[in-house]
């Protein structure tokens, strides 16, 4: 069997942050827990708004979440309405000073999360599923991605035995470190049974932007 490393963990530290930023010694499990709640009931209630991450930040007695959306309107709602009603929600069931932050996604047909989202979205309406695979390849290669590849496993078309299917276009270097890879995975629950959805996306290189400062020792300097 082969061994899969997860795209986004295999970079984490080089060249993808954690998706929860905190320290504690004594409540660890208890945290670890609530944000993995936290962040399933975000996304099941904000399912209309494109959600693509959720990130959690614990600064002191406070409590952070980054949101990435593809549509920041149903986040935010009229007046920002939305945004406060699901803060003081928030605020009441952890006890903590919550804080939202909204980034929009520009380019949802580059998130590779979006992406499986919607391949299961179409396969839940009774899209064939070589048509929606084909469909979010081209519209991905059209908006400037160096590759992508996109596998559906389960029951497809109804047939009696699950079976995988996958559409590669374009460059896929899962090992190179420097690869800015995005991983998504969704499920499409349909009348047969759970069809799963994985997408990887391939979106170029990431180079240390940033050159070390040289430093003064006695009359010379030299580059660190």
């Amino acid at each position: 069997m082969g061994q899969k490393v997860h795209p986004y963990g295999f970079r984490l530290g080089i060249n993808k942050p954690w998706r929860s930023r905190w320290f504690s010694v004594r409540d660890y499990a208890k945290l670890l827990v609530e944000d993995v709640k936290l962040k399933e009931e975000l996304k099941d209630k904000l399912k209309a708004a494109g959600v693509s991450s959720v990130e959690i930040e614990r600064p002191g007695n406070k409590l952070r979440f980054i949101i990435r959306t593809a549509r920041p309107g149903i986040v935010i709602g009229r007046k920002g309405t939305e945004i406060e009603k699901l803060k003081t929600e928030l605020a009441k069931r952890t006890g903590r000073d919550v804080f939202i932050d909204i980034l929009e996604v520009n380019k949802p047909e580059l998130d590779a999360q979006l992406v499986s989202e919607n391949i299961a979205l179409q396969l839940e309406k009774r899209v064939g599923f070589r048509r929606a695979m084909r469909k979010s390849v081209d519209s991905a290669l059209r908006f400037g991605c160096k590759g992508i590849k996109v596998r559906v496993s389960g029951r497809l078309n109804g047939n009696e035995i699950a079976r995988s299917e996958w559409y590669l276009q374009g460059r896929l270097p899962l090992h190179t470190l420097r690869a800015d890879i995005d991983y998504g995975f969704s499920e499409a629950r349909t009348t047969y049974g759970v069809i799963g959805v994985k997408t990887w996306i391939y979106r170029g290189d990431i180079y240390e932007q940033k050159r070390r400062q040289p430093v003064a020792v006695g009359a010379g300097a030299f580059q660190l």
